[in-house]
């Protein structure tokens, strides 16, 4: 690997550039959007779907691995993933977590945002959020950054984000940028727990959450092409539930 991408200056200089490119590419998507017509920017987010469709699908196919298999058998993988969603699902529904992400993503628009951005404000600070958050490389990236194993694969995140920050602002406009607050908190987090826990989760956990996280993005690729509208911000606890149901079985 190239001394390039294993230098850094501090812990954390791979969120912090994530979220640099996201607030540029955000900014950008605001200037570039007001020059598109509506049917364009309809059109643009479709397309974020339909890619964000095949983000899941890939994350899903690589979570589904081998070193899940063997912690914990042939046929569990499937069945983990599918219990950390329906529980999960279940107790987001309960909590009503995504109603309250969207009524943080409200209170934070009364303070920044115009009246005629409002009605697009909170899908775009949520939408962005998610497609920001959940996925391998926010939390692998995060850990390598807080162990000290480099930034690379934050950098790959980060022109990504950024790019999809263009296309996300051009349509659902400056929420898009309100998005780097919870990104700063989960990939921090994240970092943290790569400073002072070091790799606390095996292979098999890491992938089982890579393809929860994964079937999310499915979700949230189906309600960005407009083909249904599933509340992805109930099922955010099958992120947590999964790593945790894989080592229970493990140790069976």
């Amino acid at each position: 690997m190239s001394p390039w991408f294993t230098w850094r200056v501090f812990i954390g200089l791979g969120t912090v550039v994530n979220v640099c490119l996201v607030v540029v590419g955000g900014l950008l998507g605001l200037v570039v959007g007001r020059r598109f017509p509506e049917k364009t920017r309809t059109l643009v987010t479709q397309i974020l779907g339909l890619f964000t469709l095949v983000i899941g699908a890939s994350a899903i196919v690589s979570g589904l691995s081998a070193a899940l298999t063997d912690e914990v058998g042939e046929y569990a993988p499937m069945l983990i993933v599918l219990g950390s969603l329906l529980v999960g699902g279940i107790l987001g529904s309960l909590i009503k977590l995504e109603d309250r992400l969207d009524g943080a993503a409200e209170k934070l628009r009364k303070r920044v945002a115009t009246k005629s951005e409002s009605s697009t404000f909170v899908e775009g600070a949520v939408t962005s959020t998610l497609v920001f958050c959940v996925g391998p490389l926010a939390i692998l990236g995060s850990i390598s950054d807080g162990l000290g194993n480099g930034i690379h694969q934050l950098l790959v995140k980060s022109v990504m984000d950024g790019f999809a920050a263009i296309a996300f602002a051009s349509s659902f406009g400056i929420g898009v940028v309100a998005s780097i607050i919870p990104l700063v908190i989960y990939q921090g987090a994240w970092t943290l727990v790569g400073v002072f826990a070091g790799n606390i989760m095996t292979p098999g956990e890491i992938d089982a959450l890579t393809a929860t996280g994964g079937v999310i993005l499915l979700g949230l690729g189906l309600r960005l092409a407009g083909v249904a509208h599933i509340k992805v911000g109930d099922l955010l606890p099958a992120l947590l539930l999964a790593p945790i149901a894989t080592a229970i079985v493990g140790a069976l």
